[in-house]
């Protein structure tokens, strides 16, 4: 194990992290905070310990090999979000008055997993700049932290690759350029457009600028916070759900289709399978939730009852997590629907959770083709996703991942259950499946109009580890506790 290598990079991570920190102090100050509140003070603080551990870690780091191997990567990919989320509950636990520890440990971790998850019952009373960092620890998690300074790391070469192929949802090979550094840096170039025209957007619509920034970062992130007591609802304009609907549905589309689009690369609207999945699945979601509303309400569909459904289902199946009303209030069928919808998430490539849709359609056709094979054995049934065959070790790998989200989830659901007895089994459902697939609401007792606040630290300390597992798609996280990983040869 290369741990030099680890070191640096978890330095530079720090030092990401120190820039947000100023950014949220710059925030502040013009939103009318001084320098000797609390808040500000806490900010610094953070940045003070940050540069310490980042000088540490570089030190430990300086004479260490520059190769950087798979195992390399897995290990500083997954020390990295925890380390991140370790330090971004620093401004928490300084500033808000009587703060749990794992309080703040949960708010850092579901803001830098864009979870959106809250365990705190008055964030929007807390200061501009903290709100501030709950936005931008969202925004910062969309795209990665990982993928932020591969975009702008040379030294590691080929080990750039290795990195942003592990952290991203996408692969290296998508990129028509040779060096993936200037694909990340494609990436974020993207990023910082939508979020643009994202804000400005928002802002048009009636929104003021901390309003519309805010709800960007969390927007095109599909994270969810808000600074608003009642997020989206708050505001009671049609205009800004249908503006939120857009871009949280930009946000979970594979960036490199649009990337590729706006290029003039039109060839890929031909076979690109997983757009058309995800866009198929969200507009008969959003047809069938209008059909519950409807039976629901007893009135016959209209525009209210249809964009009612269709920010719901983007929201869901997006997981972005904003409400724009109770849909624990929602009839059975209903809340199957949106259970569904969280399980699949958005697209492979994109800031989306759950286990996507890519996943969700080879498992499918995977299916179906075993079916025929019941009845048709000699038949050579080949399987291909958005124009490029499927090898069997592919399709394998995506059975064994679907598997091993289920039987943690209901692992999980076991340690939650046992740390929570009080709890219904639909709100330890809710509590596992909105954190390990990076939903923010569930149903019950963390519906969309709670929070996680009254859990015990122990399931906070649990669902925090979920969020970065799910966030990480598993294998980051897992590895860290397998034995045989740390062996100096294996």
């Amino acid at each position: 194990m290369n741990t030099a290598i680890i070191f640096k990079l978890m330095s530079m991570v720090l030092l990401a992290l120190c820039m947000a920190f100023l950014l949220c102090i710059g925030a502040g100050l013009v939103m009318g905070e001084s320098l000797q509140d609390r808040s500000i003070i806490a900010f610094g603080v953070t940045i003070g310990v940050s540069v310490l551990l980042a000088v540490v870690f570089h030190l430990l780091g300086r004479k260490g090999e520059a190769k950087l191997y798979r195992r390399e990567a897995l290990c500083a990919i997954g020390l990295s979000w925890i380390l991140a989320s370790l330090i971004g509950a620093i401004p928490y636990m300084l500033t808000v008055e009587h703060c749990d520890v794992f309080d703040a440990l949960f708010e850092s971790t579901s803001g830098l997993t864009t979870t959106g998850a809250t365990a705190f019952t008055n964030f929007h009373e807390f200061p501009s700049s903290l709100l501030f960092w709950r936005s931008l620890s969202q925004w910062m998690g969309g795209l990665g932290v990982i993928v932020f300074f591969v975009a702008i790391l040379s030294s590691l070469g080929v080990g750039a690759k290795i990195l942003f192929t592990n952290e991203s949802t996408g692969t290296s090979t998508d990129f028509d350029q040779g060096r993936i550094q200037h694909g990340a840096f494609v990436l974020l170039v993207y990023y910082l457009a939508i979020s643009t025209a994202c804000a400005s957007a928002y802002r048009l619509a009636g929104m003021d600028w901390f309003q519309a920034i805010n709800h960007m970062m969390t927007t095109v992130a599909t994270g969810g916070f808000s600074p608003e007591a009642g997020s989206i609802a708050d505001f009671n304009s049609p205009l800004i759900e249908w503006i939120a609907i857009f871009f949280m549905a930009l946000g979970a589309t594979t960036f490199l289709f649009v990337i590729r689009l706006f290029r003039g690369q039109t060839h890929i609207l031909r076979h690109n399978n997983e757009v058309y999945w995800f866009l198929s699945i969200l507009l008969a979601s959003t047809a069938l939730l209008t059909l519950f509303l409807v039976d629901l309400t007893g009135e016959l569909p209209g525009y209210d009852s249809i964009r009612t459904a269709a920010f719901q289902a983007t929201a869901i199946m997006t997981t972005t997590g904003y409400a724009s009303a109770d849909f624990d209030t929602w009839l059975p069928p209903a809340k199957m629907l949106l259970i569904i919808l969280m399980f699949i998430g958005g697209c492979s490539g994109s800031t989306a959770g759950g286990v996507k849709v890519v996943r969700i359609a080879v498992a499918v056709k995977a299916a179906l083709r075993s079916i025929t094979h019941s009845f048709r054995p000699n038949m050579t049934i080949s399987l291909s996703m958005s124009g490029q065959k499927l090898g069997e070790s592919a399709i394998h790998s995506v059975v064994l991942f679907l598997t091993l989200m289920v039987v943690l989830q209901i692992l999980s659901m076991l340690l939650v259950s046992a740390m929570e007895p009080e709890l219904s089994f639909l709100s330890v459902f809710s509590c596992v499946q909105s954190t390990l697939f990076n939903i923010g609401p569930g149903f019950e007792a963390v519906g969309p109009m709670e929070n996680f606040h009254f859990l015990n630290a122990s399931t906070k300390a649990l669902l925090s580890l979920l969020m970065i597992v799910g966030r990480l798609e598993l294998y980051a996280v897992l590895v860290l506790f397998v034995p045989s990983f740390w062996k100096r040869f294996s």
